[in-house]
């Protein structure tokens, strides 16, 4: 490389080496080995402005490959970004650092989404490619045309969510889609050759990207490559054989290189070959000059767009649902009273918003199941964008990645579909989600052993217990159409929490038989039906096992034991209202049980000492679910029998 580019990488290379080394922790190999293709990137590519990291139209650049932050932190700091100081580098994986360990989202900080898991920075980018695609078909091709950059390593491509994701966007033909692998065939145990033979020329092929592979240290074959992309038909990966550690000379090339700091004498020795004979931290000033000025270089091109477009933009961001027309539906329903399964009620309220061009749903192989495609979605199809609903495939993981990064794009709200028991395959997005509090919306239906048939194989029992300990994340499970229409609206409302809901395949009973217009869901649990005013009992159960709670408590009046009946369709929103409400919930009566087809757990901090969990501490069966329910004791006359026995013995 030239002298002036090759000192713009060593700018890269020693901030990563020297925060590294000051936070005895971190991995300066992959930083070090990728310097040269990000210089040539952000210098002559990538469409940029730190002054308004939330530019609709920028660029977007995703670190697959999260454990090589500092390459991340030391561009932000490098080309101007008010989000990254020289100090903030200094406190490189310290306590309440931007610059964490692994990037962390954060708004307006140039740092676009929170990779760590490897090959989720990769499942979004593919969102965020997607994303500019509808939106560009939605608003117009000069207003939105960016491009998507995705670094990736080895560890990314071993990850099955890489292989989802990049098949989706092949078939898709996401041409504006670049991931630029850092093919140093180094992972943490040593050579990759350890257990990898991948062909990835033909691996990529197959999925229907270009494949360019290029020497990652030459200057001249990245700028040609990046040219290349640039006028691309379809996903490119330009495959940079790079070396690990650059310029190390005991530890590149190794795995020593990749996770730990390279120690005081081996920097030293760096500094030497590398010659750079500057002090830890410090910066010439003709270095960090000539980097500012790359920040600036998509200036008078962000100017122009934000004069001409920017309003339109905002116009079409601010979107809103038409609660009146939601209330007209309620009202509808309430006219038929109609036992519905809840997938089915979540359908009509589907079949309101899915007008809305900002919503875009999807589904993993389950539309027809989970009933997430209405009449009124318009399918994405390879080439053509034009449409709010994606056929994911059977690939409920790429799925979550790939909502994340639709969600983190601009103003779309992403919801997708599966069963809950695929919840396993989907918890990582969905931790994400609530890491960076995105408004992402899981359906899962068939959401217990209520299913039937399929077997345990397919009923989720420890499911929601599992949902529901994930910090910021709503899991609603709701009775009956009311009550999916209200978890609906609340799942729109949060704007910085996803929610997970909850469905029943098997038709419901319809629980709430009035119109409010309040919304009661809102208070996670309420109190729908009381025997008598003088109540002995609090029976709170969620979801279809509120019309067996209903249930029990008539069958107990007939024996003058007296209870209400308290629908809990969201925990989390219950356990933050305030103490007296809580209070008048829990502690009015004397005794108080659960009753959910799922895995207690859950349960247990409502229950403490003075009551009963009814539900399943075990994996379901296979038959009718009702002959499962009765297998279970999850029937009027055993739920009856046990709560009778309670009551009696500590009375």
């Amino acid at each position: 490389m030239s002298l002036q580019n090759k000192d713009l990488s060593n700018a890269i290379r020693f901030l990563s080496i020297d925060a590294v080394e000051k936070a005895n922790s971190g991995h300066p190999g992959m930083p070090m080995g990728m310097a040269d293709v990000a210089t040539i990137l952000f210098k002559h590519f990538l469409k940029f402005n730190p002054k308004d990291p939330e530019w609709v139209n920028r660029d977007r650049f995703v670190l697959s490959a999260g454990h090589g932050s500092m390459l991340l932190y030391s561009l932000l700091y490098l080309t101007g970004y008010k989000s990254i100081s020289l100090n903030d580098i200094k406190n490189f994986r310290q306590l309440n650092s931007i610059c964490a360990g692994h990037p962390e989202y954060h708004p307006s900080t140039g740092i676009e989404t929170t990779t760590g898991p490897l090959g989720q920075g990769i499942a979004n980018a593919v969102g965020f490619a997607l994303s500019e695609e509808i939106l560009k078909k939605q608003i117009g091709k000069k207003i939105i045309n960016h491009k998507t950059y995705v670094l990736a390593g080895d560890g990314c491509l071993m990850e099955g969510i890489s292989h989802e994701a990049l098949s989706l966007a092949g078939h898709l033909k996401l041409k504006n889609l670049i991931m630029l692998f850092d093919n140093n065939s180094i992972s943490i145990d040593g050579p990759t050759s350890l257990t990898t033979s991948d062909d990835f020329k033909k691996r990529f092929e197959s999925y229907g990207w270009d494949y360019i592979l290029i020497d990652g240290h030459s200057e001249k074959q990245i700028f040609k490559a990046l040219k290349k992309v640039q006028k691309a038909k379809k996903p490119t990966v330009i495959s940079c054989k790079t070396i690990i550690g650059y310029g190390s000379p005991n530890k590149s090339k190794s795995a020593s290189a990749h996770g730990s700091p390279l120690g005081k004498d081996e920097t030293s020795l760096v500094r030497n070959k590398l010659k750079w004979s500057y002090a830890p931290f410090d910066i010439p000033k003709n270095i960090l000059n000539e980097w500012r000025n790359i920040g600036k270089r998509s200036e008078k091109e962000y100017s122009n767009w934000a004069k001409s477009y920017r309003k339109k933009v905002n116009n079409w961001m601010n979107w809103d649902v038409n609660n009146k027309i939601i209330e007209k539906e309620k009202k509808n329903y309430l006219k038929s009273l109609e036992p519905m399964a809840t997938r089915k009620s979540s359908e009509k309220f589907l079949n309101i918003i899915s007008k809305l061009p900002n919503i875009i749903g999807g589904s993993a192989d389950l539309a027809g199941s989970n009933n997430t495609k209405t009449k009124n979605h318009k399918v994405i199809k390879p080439g053509n964008f034009d449409g709010n609903y994606i056929h994911y495939g059977v690939r409920e993981h790429a799925m979550c990645g790939i909502m994340n990064g639709v969600s983190l794009h601009s103003g779309f709200l992403p919801y997708g579909g599966t069963f809950l028991i695929f919840s396993d395959y989907c918890k990582p997005s969905i931790r994400l989600s609530a890491l960076m509090n995105q408004r992402v919306i899981y359906v899962m239906t068939h959401d217990s052993i209520g299913l039937g048939e399929d077997g345990p194989t397919h009923q989720p029992v420890e499911q929601l217990s599992g949902l529901r300990v994930i910090p910021n994340l709503n899991v609603f499970r709701p009775a009956d159409t009311v009550e999916t229409f209200e978890c609906w609206q609340l799942a729109l409302k949060h704007k910085k929490t996803p929610s997970v809901i909850a469905l029943t395949r098997q038709k419901v009973e319809p629980v709430r038989k009035e119109f409010d217009k309040e919304n009661k869901c809102a208070l996670g649990a309420y109190e729908i039906f009381r025997s008598n005013s003088d109540v002995l009992l609090c029976i709170m159960a969620s979801g279809s096992e509120i019309n067996l709670a209903l249930e029990v408590s008539h069958k107990l009046a007939t024996e003058n034991i007296y209870s209400k009946v308290v629908s809990v369709p969201c925990q989390e929103l219950f356990n933050i209202q305030t103490k007296s409400y809580k209070d008048k919930i829990l502690n009015e009566t004397e005794f108080t049980i659960s009753i959910e087809a799922g895995s207690t757990e859950s349960w247990n901090k409502y229950i403490f000492k003075k009551g009963l969990n009814f539900g399943i501490n075990n994996f379901g069966k296979s038959a009718p679910y009702k002959e499962i329910y009765k297998d279970f004791g999850l029937t009027v006359e055993n739920i009856t029998k046990k709560t009778k026995e309670m009551i009696n013995k500590k009375i």
